[in-house]
């Protein structure tokens, strides 16, 4: 088993590491705090989430494209300023379970109006799914196991997000749906393969 899987989060971030350490640099320099940009971000989200309640589902995309960037500014910023403490990354997961909150909660809505009862249950279960891939993986590093593993981390899920909601539909094909099936399923997979995992670690520690 290997100590430490790799996400494409993981991998993205080490690809986009000098431009976002540049980027960190020049923001900090204007004296912008990175809690503000977190919370910035969730606003965005907020935003978007009103958007996609209110059948906007394009709008609603094209706003959480815009604000994607802010998800990696903080952090950049955080290392810029030499920030010490640990609020920030506490802060940070928390707004972003608002975040798959919010987004989950809108489709969700949108879907009751439309009477949609089976895609309701779908946005549930992926929003449930979403929490069990982040709650594991907190559980996980409270027993000392680094949980990394699994193909619906955050950053596949906004991509799967984004996908659904820009192209609904894509000739003909009921993407939205399709996506939600794809998020339903694969995130609680991951959820499930993660607690698999810290099994697996905890039982060749201790054996």
């Amino acid at each position: 088993m290997a100590e430490h899987p790799v996400t494409l989060s993981d991998r993205v971030r080490a690809y986009s590491n000098v431009f976002m350490s540049r980027l960190g640099s020049i923001v900090a320099s204007f004296g912008i705090h990175p809690d503000s940009i977190t919370i910035l971000g969730l606003g965005v989200v907020a935003a978007a989430a009103l958007l996609i309640g209110m059948g906007e589902l394009r709008w609603g995309g094209v706003l959480l494209l815009i604000g994607l960037p802010l998800d990696a500014v903080d952090g950049a910023v955080a290392r810029a300023i030499k920030r010490k403490g640990q609020f920030g990354q506490m802060l940070d997961s928390t707004l972003d379970r608002y975040a798959d909150g919010l987004i989950f909660a809108a489709l969700s809505y949108h879907f009751a109006v439309q009477d949609e009862y089976t895609l309701i249950l779908l946005a549930l279960a992926a929003l449930l799914g979403s929490f069990m891939v982040s709650y594991t993986r907190a559980r996980a590093e409270g027993v000392g196991v680094v949980v990394k593993i699994g193909y619906f981390s955050r950053l596949e899920r906004v991509v799967f997000i984004l996908a659904m909601l820009l192209a609904p539909e894509f000739f003909g094909l009921p993407v939205l749906e399709i996506g939600l099936w794809v998020l339903a399923i694969g995130t609680n997979f991951t959820g499930l393969q993660r607690l698999w995992y810290v099994y697996r670690a905890l039982e060749d520690r201790e054996g």
